[in-house]
């Protein structure tokens, strides 16, 4: 009795502010993940997908549509064209009737002026679009091409003409799994030495992308 009394190992005593930093770490670990779990999850399967993007067929749907352009519409086009400084963007009543047309959105489309025609590109995620007026012809030519649901997410991955809130989120998520990442790294400090295999593990995952960069990308 007397030998496991005085054999016994002393608790170590309790350290609050440690514990403070622990919670605070859990927290904050715990809150990014919630964050950018979606994020994440989309980043990560759509990785996969532009990693095999040679392997998996799409074929584009396209799709053109003609209307005839009114005349009132045709003269206020000509003398814009016509003038010395053509406008960046279409007038918001051309706009209006052009999206009740075609429906189809031009206000962030910035038109390519000519004698002849004018011309808006509206560059999308998963495919393309563009619309074209036929001054000559009393025209409009609206086409649109889709690649499908898999080549707009990836499209989204890439933050190909997403436009700038969709770039904000990206930012966002960055920021968010930057966060995740380091509150993760310093939770595993602190149980490291309750498991032995936590830095060859840590280290292994910092060695391997460098070695396969050095000896297989030239």
């Amino acid at each position: 009795m007397a030998f496991r009394l005085f054999s016994r190992r002393a608790r170590p005593a309790a350290n609050p502010a440690g514990g403070l930093a622990l919670r605070t770490l859990l927290q904050w670990h715990w809150i990014s993940s919630a964050i950018c779990l979606g994020g994440m999850l989309l980043f990560g399967i759509t990785g996969f997908t532009l990693n095999h993007a040679s392997q998996i067929e799409a074929k584009p749907a396209i799709t053109t549509k003609q209307y005839p352009l009114p005349a009132a519409q045709l003269d206020r086009l000509q003398l814009l064209a016509e003038s010395e400084a053509p406008p960046p963007t279409l007038p918001q009543d051309i706009q209006t009737w052009l999206a009740g047309q075609c429906q189809c959105n031009v206000a962030d489309a910035v038109p390519e002026w000519s004698a002849d025609e004018v011309y808006l590109p509206m560059p999308r995620p998963g495919g393309d679009a563009w619309l074209r007026i036929s001054l000559a012809d009393k025209l409009v030519e609206h086409e649109v091409t889709d690649r499908g649901w898999l080549a707009y997410f990836n499209d989204l991955h890439k933050g190909r003409h997403t436009g700038d809130t969709w770039r904000w989120y990206i930012d966002v998520i960055a920021i968010g799994s930057v966060v995740f990442c380091v509150t993760g790294l310093l939770i595993l400090q602190k149980h490291a030495g309750n498991r032995p295999s936590t830095w060859p593990l840590f280290g292994l995952g910092l060695l391997l992308p460098a070695l396969i960069a050095l000896l297989t990308i030239h």
